[in-house]
């Protein structure tokens, strides 16, 4: 096995942990992964269309992806520094607003799927 595998393999295996550790330990994407079983089960009972599981896929991954990295640049900061600081809450205050947007789009998308079903 070459190298360059090798180092994907490992790499793959350094994400796959850091995706257990934020489902381990963040309350915000537990809260996030349960929203997305949830909806995955109305997909099934309503029978979603192939282009229906793409936007729901898409949000998913969207809104888990924004908070993976705003856990990330939340870390961090505090990492950096752990007292208050004005500066590092503008940071996390704007990484938290990339959140924000992933939630609307993917709130937006939920009803665009769900509402006519109802």
């Amino acid at each position: 096995m070459s190298s360059f595998v090798r180092g994907r393999l490992r790499a793959v295996g350094y994400a796959a942990k850091g995706a257990f550790l934020l489902l381990k330990n963040e309350a915000s994407i537990q809260v996030q992964a349960t929203i997305a079983v949830l909806v995955t089960i109305a997909g099934c009972y309503f029978d979603l269309s192939t282009t229906e599981w793409i936007m729901q896929i898409f949000a998913i991954g969207l809104v888990m992806t924004a908070e993976g990295l705003n856990t990330a640049i939340e870390e961090i900061a505090n990492f950096v520094h752990p007292d208050f600081h004005k500066k590092i809450g503008y940071i996390k205050d704007v990484a938290a607003g990339g959140v924000f947007f992933a939630a609307i789009v993917a709130f937006v998308l939920g009803c665009l799927i769900y509402y006519p079903k109802f």
